[in-house]
This record gives structure tokens, sequence and C-alpha cells, in this order.
């Protein structure tokens, strides 16, 4: 989460010196006619930093996550709705890895997995800006997806007892998330944050129903935050 913020704040101070010479008193008015065709073209990069949420059948030791940095790249499809609103497509692929401690053993080799995931992302985004001023504009940006995890090992017959953790390949969640639009001489920039929540249970419990490792989650669901640097 530091690392999020870290990145999150340089991600401002770099916008805030690009959009100094917006608060002039007579800004030069850059790519004055961006927002005003039906459909726009971009594309995506960026960092996320994923969670796990657990429901669990009994009140015993919690299972702890240890997050990693991760990176995004994608798309960007926009239909024009009026001047306040987007409909937005994102299809991206988000790369990810969160490494569980599960209590209650003594070896490492069975406390500890590894989670790599790797999301195709599609969501569909409702994006409500504010009126523009100069060459800046702040939004709020919200929606729902699916995703689907390439590393997902649902149909691996092994499980945790032979050290492989299962997951379901497909992911339904909803988005929610800010950032401002900066129109420079030659595109628009736009820093914004996300918040991703898995609405789907996503475990592929063990073979074994009294398994130490998925006997006492009762669901478990992805959440995330992440920062995309967005290039219109």
């Amino acid at each position: 989460m530091k690392k999020i913020i870290f990145l999150l704040v340089a991600s401002l101070l770099l916008s805030g010196h690009m959009g100094t010479a917006q608060f002039k008193e007579k800004p030069i008015i850059n790519l004055e006619n961006e927002d005003k065709a039906f459909l726009n073209w971009g594309y995506y990069l960026g960092f996320n930093q994923y969670d796990f949420k657990y429901d669990y059948v009994n009140d015993l030791e919690d299972i702890l996550v240890d997050k990693s940095l991760g990176f995004n790249v994608g798309l960007i499809g926009e239909m024009r709705i009026n001047e306040f609103l987007d409909l937005r497509f994102e299809p991206g692929l988000f790369y990810t890895q969160r490494t569980l401690g599960f209590p209650g053993f003594s070896e490492e080799n069975d406390a500890i997995r590894e989670v790599k995931s790797t999301y195709i992302n599609f969501p569909l985004l409702i994006k409500a800006s504010a009126r523009r001023f100069g060459n800046w504009k702040p939004f709020i940006i919200g929606g729902v997806g699916t995703a689907m995890n390439l590393g997902a090992n649902q149909d691996a017959l092994d499980d945790n007892s032979s050290g492989t953790f299962r997951m379901k390949k497909n992911v339904y969640n909803y988005e929610l998330g800010f950032g401002i639009d900066f129109y420079t001489e030659y595109f628009k920039f736009s820093p914004s944050i996300r918040g991703v929540f898995a609405i789907s249970d996503e475990l592929v419990p063990d073979n074994d129903p009294n398994s130490p490792w998925t006997g006492n989650i009762d669901a478990l669901r992805t959440r995330g935050i992440f920062i995309n640097f967005t290039f219109e």
C-alpha cells in the first residue's frame, strides 16, 4: 500500500507541474475539440496491489497476505454520451502476486503459498466528468466487469496438500475510482486511482473438506488498488 501511495503522490506532483500553467488568467487551450468526438481511443499503463478478503467458517486465526506491486497495461475505447458522461471499455492485462501465510503449520513449505495471477480484465465503465477548467478536468469513474485469471489452477487435480493453491478462472467485480484529465499540446494525459472489488467467490476448495488450508474459508474474493496513467 505504501508503494501505491508513493506512486500516486509522484503522479499528482508530475501532473501538477504539467498543469501549473492552467491557473493563469488566460491559459492557452490545448486540444479544444478533444472531447467532442463521438468515439475516442487510447491506452493505459499502471501499477497495482492486490489483496484477498476472506469470509471464514469459524472465528480462528487469520490467513496473512503479503502483497506485492504488479503492473497493468491495456486499451481504451470511449463513447461520448454528453458533455459530462462517457461510456468506456478498458480491456487490459493485470499481473500480480500475493503470498499467503496459513496459521497452524511449523514447516514453511506447508504454511506458505505463492499465488501468481494474470488477469485479463474486461470492465465496462461510466466516466462522469466536471466542466473543463482551462486544460484540466476532474472525473469519477465506476462500473462492473469480468476478468479471466490465467494463473487460477482451477482444473488442477493437485491441491494444497501437494503445494497447489487453486482459484476459479472467471471473476466478476466492480470498480470505482477518480482522476484528472490534463490536456497537453499533443495528447490528453489522465492519472487515476481505482479500487476493484470481486463480487464472486474465487476459491476452489481442497479435495479434503477438512483441509487445514481451505477448510475454514467460506469465501475468498479479490480486492485491490491500482493507478493508471492514460494517454488519449
